[in-house]
């Protein structure tokens, strides 16, 4: 077994394409490899800011023959099939044979050397590549990322013969640009490559780097009395713009931290991909940010810290201004105003019109999430306002944080300051839901105007494609209905929507299309959420089954249905029982239309049939009852209560009896056990 060792040396590759850049070169390789036959124990991508590499372990060093029989035609067939399946198989017809009245082909596949199938391999790869940006150099027809410098290709110690437009494939790689020693590395394998990396100042591994800023990060700043403030997402950038990461504790001017802290620590990462800081006894932002160089200073990163200081301070002097200016007077009256001749979206208005809307919105929902109507009116009215001020202007990532301070600023009530804060929430799985009910308000019309507006000019999300999040938008509705307790449906909701429109412009879909499109659009993000909350997929699909828009209530069901099946011996006897109906309805369905109506108990017709329809009536009685309180699991447990009557009325009368009447009426029966868990679930559905 052999290792293989591809390195793609280049300029700058940007930070952002890094990790897609090192999975597509795995998923293409091993791609092409499995095409091939050729089997490995592991196979890995690395990839660092100026270089994607590849190892693969246990690849065998030659290809054995093979022999495969190969299907043809019939005999008989037409002579232009025949004739195809000849070329394709690469065999004449007197070297087939013939096997149950079908010609087969024996292909004879001869070995090859693994070596010699790598090359036009790594050519497909760098043809196809998906960068999501890519360039041409000089007069070169392939598209890469950034200029193609050095290809090392080795296979079992040697170099692969390859070349690439006059750029031929060797054993050679490069270190640092400042800090390595400036002339070529040798390598030999995985190891020494990695190695001599090391040696140069590059630590390959993506992975790797990100534990080193960490480590250095914190100590440095606990060498300060601070600690770093963690960024994830900050972190893995970083990462991809340092192949030699040595992190280094700046100083901010302390006259800075009057600003909100969102603003310093996004003007320092936007900007400046520096690491907050905050004082380790009191938590707050401490006058410090972390730079993670590129290299080791000679003068211990003095001037580092001085010239990062002042592009710093630059960046928050023009914060103080925006922060002075955004908190004069009437800053919110003025803002609105402006909205005016701010467009939202061209078929759907302007963002005053937009805000118009939410006000409308909130106010109709309020009750519903127990929030004053009024106060949930101002703070619609108030949300949009901060995206006319200057410092969102700067940083649209602030938009309605810094309207929070902007209300506080002007001692509006807090709870609308909040909401204000509040109502983008929650913008992923990992963000919150707003506790204040008005928060809450807002948060949802704001939403369902996103939502149902972009559906209402047909600007839907198709297969990956959603540029207006309106996916995320949907979530964000399904979770705070849940968790506000929140009784809206989502009919309801679209109906509002349409409602406040004062009037359906001619370029918008009618109301029906659209609460039909987004039912089915909330269906499936529902099933996701439930799903990945630990339900059953066949307990979901039964209870959607009846396309029930009450997202609380849907809740409610799969729950209670989930409880019911675990429950002995009563969810036994509710599937039991279901499933015997169930089979003799469908396969009287397939015969015709079922007979409706009550069904009625003969004065003549046997014991177990009066039995049934009498317990059916006590047991509907019971189901309604417990239906009008939402108690979805005493609703089930009436269908499992006439577990004993349902087999006693099987075994004792012949339900396809030859009187029609008495036919109809035994189905009827039959309909009516069927029907009583409707209202919570098909349980046809549960597996």
């Amino acid at each position: 077994m052999a290792e293989l060792l591809i390195e793609l040396f280049s300029e700058e590759i940007p930070a952002r394409m890094q990790p897609g850049a090192a999975r597509d070169f795995e998923r293409l390789m091993g791609g092409k490899l499995a095409a091939a036959g050729l089997d490995y124990t592991s196979l890995k991508a690395y990839v660092s800011p100026r270089r994607l590499a590849l190892v693969v372990d246990g690849l065998p060093v030659d290809q054995p023959a093979t022999s495969e029989e190969v299907k043809g035609p019939k005999e008989g067939a037409l002579e232009q099939a025949m004739a195809g399946f000849l070329r394709k198989v690469g065999v004449t017809k007197d070297q087939l044979t013939l096997e149950n009245g079908v010609w087969m082909a024996r292909v004879e596949k001869p070995g090859r050397r693994t070596v010699d199938v790598l090359a036009p391999m790594l050519s497909e790869v760098i043809a196809a590549f998906p960068w999501p940006k890519s360039m041409r150099s000089g007069t070169s027809t392939f598209r890469w990322v950034r200029p193609l410098k050095r290809i090392l290709f080795l296979f079992d110690g040697a170099v692969v013969p390859f070349e690439l437009e006059g750029l031929k494939a060797s054993n050679l790689t490069e270190g640092h640009r400042f800090l390595g020693s400036g002339k070529p590395i040798e390598v030999k394998d995985f190891q020494s490559y990695r190695q001599g990396l090391l040696e140069n100042s590059v630590v390959l591994d993506h992975a790797d780097r990100q534990a080193v800023i960490l480590e250095k990060a914190r100590a440095v700043c606990a060498a300060a009395g601070c600690e770093l403030m963690d960024d994830q997402g900050l972190l893995e950038e970083v990462a991809g713009l340092n192949e030699w990461p040595v992190p280094v504790l700046g100083d901010m001017d302390p006259r800075f931290l009057t600003l909100p802290p969102e603003v310093i620590k996004t003007s320092m990462r936007t900007h400046q991909k520096y690491f907050a800081v905050r004082d380790a006894k009191s938590g707050k932002m401490a006058p410090h940010f972390v730079i993670v160089a590129n290299m080791v200073a000679s003068d211990g990163g003095t001037e580092i810290k001085r010239g990062n200081a002042k592009v710093l301070s630059a960046r928050l002097s023009d914060g103080v201004f925006f922060w002075t200016e955004d908190n004069k007077p009437g800053n919110f009256d003025a803002w609105l105003k402006r909205l005016e001749g701010v467009t939202f979206q061209a078929r759907l208005g302007t963002m005053a019109q937009r805000v118009e809307r939410i006000v409308a919105l909130s106010r109709h929902i309020a009750p519903f999430v127990k929030a004053p109507a009024e106060v949930a009116a101002e703070a619609a009215r108030l949300a949009k306002a901060d995206l006319a001020s200057k410092m969102v202007g700067e940083f649209p990532e602030l938009q309605g944080v810094m309207g929070g301070y902007y209300a506080d600023a002007a001692d509006l009530d807090p709870v609308v300051a909040n909401a204000i804060r509040e109502h983008y929430k929650p913008q992923g799985p990992s963000d919150s839901v707003p506790e204040n009910p008005v928060s809450a308000a807002v948060a949802l019309a704001d939403k369902i105007d996103t939502l149902v507006g972009f559906f209402a000019i047909d600007e839907k999300p198709t297969g990956s494609k959603d540029p207006y999040a309106l996916r995320r938008a949907a979530l964000g509705i399904l979770r705070i209905l849940r968790e506000h307790n929140a009784r809206l449906s989502l009919s309801e909701l679209v109906e509002a929507w349409y409602a406040h429109l004062g009037g359906v412009p001619a370029h918008f879909k009618p109301f029906e299309t659209v609460r039909t499109e987004i039912l089915d659009f909330f269906v499936d993000r529902i099933k996701v959420q439930l799903k990945d909350e630990g339900q059953r997929f066949d307990i979901i699909e039964a209870v959607l089954a009846n396309r029930d828009d009450d997202v609380v209530r849907v809740t409610l069901k799969c729950a209670a249905l989930d409880t019911a099946l675990l429950m002995a011996p009563e969810g036994e006897d509710m599937m039991a029982g279901y499933k015997r109906v169930a089979n003799i309805l469908a396969a009287e369905a397939k015969k015709g239309a079922l007979p409706v109506g009550e069904p009625v108990a003969a004065s003549d017709a046997p014991g177990v049939e009066s039995d049934l329809i009498a317990e059916l009536r006590v047991q509907k009685a019971a189901a309604n009852a417990a239906l009008a309180q939402e108690n979805y699991l005493e609703a089930l447990k009436c269908l499992a209560a006439l577990r004993q009557n349902v087999d006693a009325f099987l075994d004792g009368v012949l339900v396809n009896a030859e009187d029609p009447d008495v036919r109809a009426n035994r189905l009827r029966i039959l309909a009516e056990v069927a029907a009583l868990a409707a209202p919570v679930a098909d349980l046809g559905k549960v597996v």
